[in-house]
């Protein structure tokens, strides 16, 4: 049985969440609040089943896999259809590297604790945190417009969702909520509409998750 701990707004956990969904793939979800409890990804039986005190975590078969991209390769390599790393190696190459691009190099950045350290030990407003989280937005989303193959299709890579989609669609969520402007990325702006139109997308959308109450 697979089993994700995930939180409502985490984007790593959103997703595995999609990825899990394209795949069709049952699973139980064990809610972790990052805000509740003090954090409840920072309590001692949470930590233990994930040292870094991060969400997502996945259980699967007495198998404890950690990072959002570690998980959804894994489940790639053994739930092979419907591949979410398709074609021949420098296929694959080119959608990682966009994944990467997103999953290293924008997120980290952005997230939640590096926003709260921001505002907490070094005394940066809410302004300035805003004005950080959009710079490294427009900065990362630009550079993975022109990562994007110069043949159009629905998707990131092609007419079907990629490992690409997955990182990509809860980034532009997070991009909305900070009301960043999304004007100079119309080709990834496009791609978010094809996907949420997907219902593997749309049930793993933040507000969609029991947590969200």
């Amino acid at each position: 049985m697979l089993k994700l701990y995930s939180y409502y707004r985490s984007s790593a956990a959103y997703r595995c969440r999609i990825a899990l969904n394209l795949k069709g793939l049952a699973h139980e979800t064990a809610f972790v609040h990052l805000i509740k409890d003090g954090g409840q990804h920072t309590q001692p039986a949470y930590r233990a089943l994930n040292p870094q005190a991060m969400v997502p975590t996945l259980q699967h078969d007495g198998r404890v896999i950690t990072q959002s991209l570690a998980i959804i390769e894994y489940l790639e390599e053994i739930y092979p259809e419907p591949p979410l790393l398709p074609g021949d190696a420098a296929a694959r190459a080119k959608i990682r590297a966009f994944a990467l691009a997103i999953a290293c190099d924008i997120h980290p950045v952005n997230n939640l604790r590096i926003l709260n350290y921001l505002k907490g030990p070094l005394q940066q407003d809410q302004a300035a945190a805003d004005a950080w989280y959009r710079h490294w937005i427009k900065e990362g989303l630009e550079a993975c417009e022109k990562l994007l193959p110069p043949a159009a299709g629905r998707f990131a890579f092609g007419d079907r969702p990629t490992l690409a989609d997955t990182c990509l669609i809860p980034q532009l969520y997070n991009a909305r909520r900070f009301n960043c402007d999304l004007s100079s990325v119309p080709r990834l702006v496009a791609i978010d509409a094809a996907c949420l139109a997907l219902p593997a997308f749309a049930d793993a959308a933040p507000e969609a998750q029991p947590d969200a109450a």
